[in-house]
């Protein structure tokens, strides 16, 4: 026969049990009323998206272009981004409204912060590189070579990977920019010039 004494002891042990498998710590419990806005604090994104990419369609939309021009033109990129910003931002409402993100308790918890020194001097190591070697190395070699370090900073340990996603980016982004918007590029080693 248990005494009063021994079975409060035993469901302290049991509650501290339920706690420490509790991962995270204790379970937050319920707040009050809430109200709607409560965990859609995220919408701001959507809504700064919103109002980019409507400043690029209204740029575009009152943009002189010269009689003549070619298939694209110079609306043609930025009307692209637009249309991606407004998709981005009816599927970031749909998600925020859907499924609020509401802040765990952090009362009972404290978190460490530290920054990552290593991936800060990859990426700007990266953007040094790129800015000293582009008329050298040309666009293609150079944006590549910042990709690589931007990925590296960002902890991808697959570098054959990295190298070729990067090359096969950047000579994307150069054939759109001087053969679809005929701006020239540094070409570099690989056109031929030092």
């Amino acid at each position: 026969m248990s005494t009063p004494t021994s079975n409060t002891v035993h469901r302290a042990e049991i509650a501290e049990e339920r706690h420490a498998q509790t991962p995270g710590g204790p379970v937050p419990q319920p707040r009050g009323r809430s109200s709607w806005w409560d965990g859609r604090s995220g919408l701001v994104v959507p809504a700064v998206l919103a109002a980019f990419s409507t400043y690029l369609l209204i740029g575009c939309l009152t943009m002189e272009i010269p009689e003549g021009t070619d298939f694209p033109g110079p609306t043609f990129y930025p009307l692209i981004l637009a249309v991606a910003g407004y998709v981005l931002t009816a599927l970031l409402t749909v998600h925020y409204l859907r499924s609020p993100e509401h802040p765990e308790e952090t009362s009972q918890r404290t978190w460490r912060t530290h920054s990552d020194w290593s991936a800060v001097a990859w990426a700007a190591g990266g953007f040094l590189a790129f800015a000293l070697t582009i008329e050298v190395l040309g666009w293609i070699l150079a944006a590549a070579l910042l990709f690589w370090a931007v990925a590296r900073g960002f902890g991808s340990r697959r570098p054959l990977f990295d190298i070729t996603l990067a090359l096969l980016v950047s000579s994307a982004i150069y054939l759109a920019f001087t053969v679809g918007l005929g701006l020239n590029l540094p070409s570099g080693i690989l056109g031929g010039g030092l």
